[in-house]
This record gives C-alpha cells, sequence and structure tokens, in this order.
C-alpha cells in the first residue's frame, strides 16, 4: 500500500467519500464531490487508487461498488504523521501547540476537560 501523503487532492476527496459512505459507485462518488470532474474522470481516479492499493471493489450486480481497504483511523494517523513530520519539526508537541493556538477559543469546558484527561492518562500510562 502507498503512503496517503503521495494521493492528489481529487484522490483524497475520493477517499473521504468512501470513508464517509463505507462504500459506493463510480456514479455516487461523482454525486458527492464538490466541483465534480467528468465521470470518466472518477473512474479513472479511482483506478489510480484501486492500482495503489487504497481501495477494492464488488459487483453489485451492473456495477463496481469501492470500498477503502485501510479503516479510516489508521489512515488519518499515517496522514497526522506525515503533517506532524512535515511542517512541526517530527514534533507531536509543536502539533498540538499550533491546534490549540488555532482553535483555543472554540473548544468548549467540556472539550478541554476532556483534553486534560487524556493528558492524564497518557502520563498515567508512561510512568508504567
Amino acid at each position: 500500500m502507498t503512503n496517503a501523503a503521495q494521493l492528489s487532492r481529487r484522490e483524497r476527496q475520493i477517499m473521504d467519500i468512501l470513508y464517509r459512505l463505507g462504500q459506493a459507485s463510480a456514479k455516487e462518488v461523482m454525486e458527492n464531490m464538490e466541483d465534480a470532474p467528468s465521470y470518466s474522470s472518477v473512474r479513472t481516479l479511482i483506478g489510480k487508487l484501486v492500482e495503489k492499493g487504497h481501495v477494492d471493489h464488488t459487483e453489485i450486480g451492473l456495477k463496481y461498488v469501492y470500498f477503502p481497504l485501510v479503516n479510516r483511523d489508521k489512515a488519518s494517523r499515517s496522514a497526522l504523521g506525515n503533517v506532524v513530520k512535515t511542517f512541526f519539526e517530527d514534533s507531536p508537541y509543536l502539533a498540538v501547540n499550533s491546534l490549540l493556538d488555532m482553535s483555543i477559543h472554540d473548544l468548549s469546558q467540556d472539550e478541554l476537560d476532556e483534553l486534560e484527561k487524556v493528558i492524564q492518562a497518557r502520563r498515567e500510562s508512561k510512568q508504567k
């Protein structure tokens, strides 16, 4: 399987649709794309995702239905890892700090409390 960072913008858009829907035909993917290219372009892009090992398909009646091969959590961790490596010197601390700077005023007190619990749980598991 190739790295998620090697996907084009359109390929990432298709993967997002497949993750959201679970599975979809090329027509359904096209209908869910913002500013969608032609049907044949969508089919070509999906074909590339199949070749790259990100997507597979099954036949249902006369159409192919496509689905992601890697679960969304694993794919998002990989993509986030690439972002941290590329933009934050491979430092999760710098990435989290930047995220908090961006959204601290948008986080509710409950969300801040949850973040505090997550940090505390990480500290406790690290001490074991």
